[in-house]
This record gives structure tokens, C-alpha cells and sequence, in this order.
């Protein structure tokens, strides 16, 4: 998969030039690969972002600034979002690509699966329907039955055994 970004290579704007120079400099060091897009150079990379990025993603103008986030085709954010992934430690899963083993993603990804799990398995131990809570509780009543049963008989073996002791005695 490859990530796109797009910046502006001729901004006269400090702020869009920092946080272009941001977003590159933290996948650089997350030795992640991208390709930085000029839209101020290329007039397909700006025609090709304005049309890709969602409406309800776009300024009030309707013009989205630099820099702009996709992989292959699919947008994954603007500045704001990639810093808010950034601050979470969720980078990976916003640029919809597996964090590296060891990662703080990844690990807090092995958590929340060992908890998932859990869950699963604390929803294995309880009867999901009113069927099957009925059928188990008929089931712990046959068992507790059988139990009164077996207990009964152990009870008349003893005694007899105690009555031919007795005869024997006498």
C-alpha cells in the first residue's frame, strides 16, 4: 500500500509549512514509506486531492490545504487527524496499515484482543437465550436428581449392610 501525501512545496504560509514538515518528518521516523505529491507543482495532484477528499471533510470554502493524508486511494485525514492519531499512538491504524511488531500500537492491539477474548469467553460460560438458560437449568436439576438418587441407595446399602451385621452379631 502506498501512502500519499500532499503537500505544497511553494506555501507562503509558515503554519502549512510546519505541519508538513511535520507529518513527513514523524513517518520518516517511523520508517514508514510514502510519496509526497506537490500539488503546488502538479496541477493533477491538486485537482486529484480536492476531488478525493470527502465533503464533510472540507473547509467552509470547499478548498482543503496541505498536507492531506491518503493510502492508495482511500483518504485518511488531514493534519488535525494525523495529529490526533499521533497523540494516541494509533498512527498505523490511521494511515490503514498493520503497526509493526514491539510497537506501542501493536501491543495495546494484543491487549484489547486478550480482553476481547475474555469477553468471549465470559459470554461462552453464560447460556446466551431463554432456551438455553432453560435446558441448562433442567440439566442441573437432572444432575442434582441423579446426585439424591445415588445418595439415597448409598444410604439403603448402608443400612442393610448395618441390619446383616447385626443378624450376624446375634
Amino acid at each position: 500500500m502506498v501512502i500519499k501525501v500532499f503537500l505544497a512545496s511553494s506555501s507562503g504560509s509558515t503554519a502549512i509549512k510546519k505541519k508538513q514538515q511535520d507529518v513527513v518528518g514523524f513517518l520518516e521516523a517511523l520508517k514508514v514509506e510514502y510519496t509526497p505529491l506537490d500539488i503546488a507543482c502538479n496541477e493533477d495532484n491538486r485537482m486529484w486531492m480536492r476531488e478525493n477528499v470527502p465533503s464533510e471533510k472540507k473547509p467552509s470554502n470547499g478548498i482543503p490545504l496541505p498536507p492531506q493524508i491518503f493510502n492508495e486511494e482511500g483518504y485518511c485525514g488531514d493534519y488535525e487527524t494525523f495529529f490526533n492519531a499521533k497523540e494516541d499512538n494509533l498512527v498505523y491504524s490511521f494511515l490503514g496499515l498493520d503497526p509493526p511488531p514491539g510497537s506501542k500500537e501493536a501491543r495495546a492491539g494484543e491487549y484489547e484482543e486478550e480482553e476481547e477474548a475474555d469477553e468471549d469467553k465470559e459470554e461462552d460460560d453464560q447460556p446466551v437465550s431463554e432456551e438455553e438458560q432453560d435446558l441448562h437449568s433442567e440439566e442441573e436439576e437432572e444432575l442434582r436428581q441423579l446426585e439424591e438418587e445415588d445418595e439415597a441407595e448409598a444410604v439403603e446399602e448402608e443400612e442393610e449392610d448395618d441390619v446383616d451385621e447385626t443378624k450376624e452379631d446375634e
